[in-house]
């Protein structure tokens, strides 16, 4: 059975070194990546899943905010991005959002962002890190639960933004002990996960691999429908 095919958004300035490590994750739970970002884009028809990726912070025009503290910012991709989280929900396109992503696909379905989260939070609170440093809580009766289990986990951070107001269709999955979102999930099909922290970096985890095989495994089940409904308007237009 042939991979199903995850287009994977990423910036141009990082792109090349978070591309190979996420799709290192899809290749080992059964997917294969393909990079887009601003200049790369390939048509929706021809994949099967959507991972928008982490990076820079979102700009506030996008939400009705104001430019506050953020520094770097894409709005190239801030537009691709959120144009291509809306035509693949619209189209039952899997997706999965990481760290930026995740932040994304709350402002898509018409969410905002908190631009200074560790000042709400605490800055004593903060960490800023690939390591595993952070506790996270799931909530029960989520996809996520299901997905990697009911009990705290461990992940990394790498934000400065976070999740405010939910957006449409959307709840919140897991948070940090400080009550920060740090996971949300759209609560009817078709599948559409965020994870503020970056599991592309925890590969050796079982917890967060089974978030890249919760993706894969949708977006093969996505494959199969098309093709089905293809082959079926086919033998309808058929003479």
């Amino acid at each position: 059975m042939t991979r199903p095919v995850i287009a994977v958004t990423t910036s141009n300035r990082t792109g090349w070194r978070v591309f190979p490590l996420i799709n290192l994750n899809l290749w080992i739970t059964g997917g294969k990546g393909v990079r887009w970002g601003v200049g790369r884009v390939v048509d929706l028809d021809h994949v099967d899943g959507l991972i928008i990726g982490g990076g820079d912070d979102i700009g506030p025009e996008l939400y009705g905010g104001k430019l506050g503290i953020s520094a770097k910012l894409d709005p190239e991709r801030d537009e691709l991005e959120r144009c291509l989280a809306e035509a693949a929900l619209d189209r039952n396109i899997p997706v999965l959002g990481i760290c930026r992503g995740s932040q994304m696909l709350n402002v898509a379905l018409g969410g905002t962002l908190d631009q200074d989260a560790w000042t709400t939070y605490g800055t004593n609170r903060k960490i800023t890190t690939i390591l595993p440093k952070r506790e996270v809580c799931v909530e029960s009766e989520t996809h996520l639960s299901l997905i990697s289990g009911e009990k705290p986990m461990k992940v990394n951070a790498l934000h400065s933004q976070a999740v405010d107001r939910l957006g449409d269709g959307l709840r919140i999955s897991a948070r940090d002990t400080g009550g920060m979102v740090q996971a949300i999930e759209r609560v009817r099909d078709p599948f559409a996960l965020g994870v503020q922290w970056h599991p592309e970096h925890l590969f050796y985890a079982h917890r967060q691999r089974a978030i890249f095989r919760a993706l894969v495994t949708a977006a093969r089940a996505y494959r199969m429908d098309r093709n089905q409904t293809h082959a079926m308007r086919a033998e309808m237009a058929a003479p």
